[in-house]
């Protein structure tokens, strides 16, 4: 069998915004099942319903990104000076777990508990974890590069 594969007629390669989209829903889906497998298996975290669920994800894949670019902000310019970088970036990973339990908070009300500071530091960490185990899949079932065999 070869892998030279033509191109279905009028397929194009999936655009910049087609590719945020694509990683938007895959993330938010990710963590729709991360949060209800805490619901389940968590006592102190208490969603709802599953309706609120998937509003708590979106809120928190939003808040994510937010604190993820601000982290290699904070990197970037602080650069030159290491000791300070890393403190500053422990500082805004740390802090943030305050942020989002507050925001919930705010948002949602007596609806969403997500645990206390423990409870949010591990739902974040298997969060970025599953996304990352989800994105390793994904790359490993990519086609190899040609190898000209």
């Amino acid at each position: 069998m070869t892998s030279d594969k033509k191109p279905l007629a009028g397929e194009t390669p999936p655009t910049r915004r087609q590719m945020i989209f694509f990683s938007w829903t895959k993330d938010i889906l990710i963590y729709i099942l991360v949060l209800n497998l805490f619901v389940e298996y968590n006592a102190k975290i208490v969603i709802d319903s599953f309706t609120i669920s998937i509003f708590t994800a979106l809120l928190l894949k939003i808040l994510l990104e937010i604190i993820l670019q601000l982290e290699h902000k904070v990197s970037a310019a602080f650069k030159a000076y290491k000791v300070l970088r890393i403190f500053l970036v422990w500082l805004i990973l740390f802090g943030s777990k305050f942020l989002i339990l507050e925001i919930v908070d705010i948002v949602f009300g007596e609806h969403v508990e997500l645990g206390k500071f423990l409870d949010v530091i591990l739902l974040v960490i298997v969060l970025m974890v599953a996304r990352g185990v989800f994105q390793r899949i994904y790359l490993a079932l990519g086609e190899p590069p040609n190898s000209n065999e």
